[in-house]
């Protein structure tokens, strides 16, 4: 069956950089910017805001830790 929206997740990291973001019929909707420490809803003012509600920025800064130490793993094994 055909679906009516596509979605992305992307969770991504090195030593030095992370990336975490979500996105919506190839439309970014959110992101973690680590180096400001806060949520970016890069979104068009002349929509209606799609809000991924409190602790999407504590959770990323979570999916960046987790995804280091698989990096970690990853190395070693």
């Amino acid at each position: 069956a055909d679906s009516l929206h596509t979605d992305i997740h992307i969770v991504g990291c090195s030593d030095f950089n992370g990336e975490v973001m979500f996105g919506l019929d190839r439309e970014e909707l959110w992101y973690a910017d680590f180096e400001k420490q806060m949520d970016v809803y890069p979104q068009p003012p002349f929509i209606d805001p799609i809000s991924f509600g409190d602790g999407a920025y504590e959770t990323a800064v979570s999916n960046l830790y987790t995804c280091r130490q698989l990096l970690q793993i990853s190395r070693q094994g």
